[in-house]
């Protein structure tokens, strides 16, 4: 599943060329912060996430494939993770991490498997 979880599924809502930057956040169980920057690179898509200070402005990077629904109108994506799942993911540093395929790896890793 961790080459899926890169590419928006295509019941996410998503078109190409759509700019996330801004929107708000939803995880399973509430509001966890807003869209920093975003990629659409086919196989490669994700969101960079700016929580805020909910986790103490933590940036997290989440894969495309996280992704259930994105509500254009409203300007919200709506996540199908928890906040703790998302608060206990490897925070993101963009400028050590942006370019680290071993970085994305890892985190692809982290959103395929089950968390309990």
């Amino acid at each position: 599943m961790t080459d899926n979880i890169w590419s928006y599924r295509p019941s996410s809502g998503h078109r190409g060329g759509t700019d996330l930057s801004g929107f708000k956040v939803q995880a399973t169980d509430g509001h966890i912060g807003k869209v920093d920057k975003h990629s659409d690179e086919v196989g490669a898509a994700y969101l960079v996430v700016d929580t805020g200070v909910w986790i103490l402005g933590k940036h997290v990077l989440l894969p495309s494939g996280t992704i259930a629904q994105i509500d254009a109108a409203a300007k919200t994506l709506y996540i199908n993770r928890t906040k703790d799942e998302i608060k206990n993911a490897p925070e993101f540093d963009k400028e050590k991490h942006a370019a680290d395929p071993g970085f994305h790896q890892r985190i692809g890793n982290y959103y395929s498997s089950p968390h309990t």
